[in-house]
């Protein structure tokens, strides 16, 4: 039998390497593409909040010739879901118990839930929780997050987050930064705090091994009070340590009361 020369083209095609040749693959690059900041820092919220329990400082920056200087919070928070806090204002610290919304603080008569606080206070003239005696203190702690909860709300109001080494950086959107400056929104009688203006805010996060280390919030803008308008510049860094190994007695009563 003869081959034509067509016979042996057809021949040579279907041999070929560009006739058997497997689909290109990807590359490696595209194929293992770095998560994206946002994935990141999430990841490393989720590491602390796993680790059960840690401990942390927070102190807050405002301009020099500020009438309201509050001094450093300490806390603890543990996997039992108990955290504990200590603020100081001036010469004056309130050390609080804090579960499930729920919250016990100490005075002179022990550790006082927000009911008992408050009928010592109509008992005592009103004196009670304001530098009088047995002053429990415990104010805002309605509204008390631990880093984590704080952590998680903030990410999820941030304008677009940036990376540079273990450091994230983002500008935080106007809804976070009116809550930050009304310190949630509502005055101590439960209505509705007036709205700022001119407001600006950042975020910056650090981490370490992979976890939540440190988290810094820079919140500004106006705010009526009382009909006077009043400039607010506020930084506030939360350091985070021990984490893992943090240990937290939480008395009995204290336990019952919550």
């Amino acid at each position: 039998m003869k081959t034509t020369p067509s016979l042996f083209l057809c021949l040579a095609l279907l041999g070929s390497p560009l006739v058997m040749a497997e689909p290109v693959a990807a590359p490696a690059a595209e194929a293992s593409a770095a998560p994206a900041v946002g994935d990141e820092v999430k990841a490393a919220i989720s590491k602390l909040a796993a680790a059960g329990n840690y401990s942390w400082t927070t102190s807050t920056v405002v301009p020099e010739g500020s009438r309201w200087r509050p001094g450093p919070s300490n806390g603890k928070t543990n996997a039992d879901g108990y955290s504990w806090l200590s603020t100081t204002m001036g010469e004056r610290t309130n050390e609080s118990f804090i579960k499930g919304g729920k919250y016990v603080s100490k005075g002179e008569a022990g550790w006082q839930t927000a009911e008992e606080r408050r009928a010592a206070r109509e008992n005592a003239g009103g004196s009670e929780g304001r530098g009088g005696r047995g002053g429990a203190g415990g104010r805002g702690l309605e509204n008390f997050k631990t880093p984590v909860q704080q952590a998680e709300e903030i990410i999820a109001k941030v304008k677009e987050l940036k990376k540079d080494g273990d450091v994230v950086t983002g500008d935080l959107t106007e809804e976070a930064v009116k809550s930050l400056l009304t310190m949630g929104g509502r005055r101590r009688d439960g209505s509705e705090a007036p709205a700022p203006t001119e407001t600006k805010g950042s975020i910056k996060l650090w981490m370490k091994d992979g976890a939540l280390a440190k988290m810094e919030t820079h919140v500004a803008g106006k705010l009526s009070v009382n009909g006077n308008e009043m400039t607010i510049d506020r930084k506030s860094i939360t350091e985070i340590k021990d984490v893992g190994t943090t240990t937290l007695d939480v008395p009995e009563d204290v336990k019952k009361k919550l």
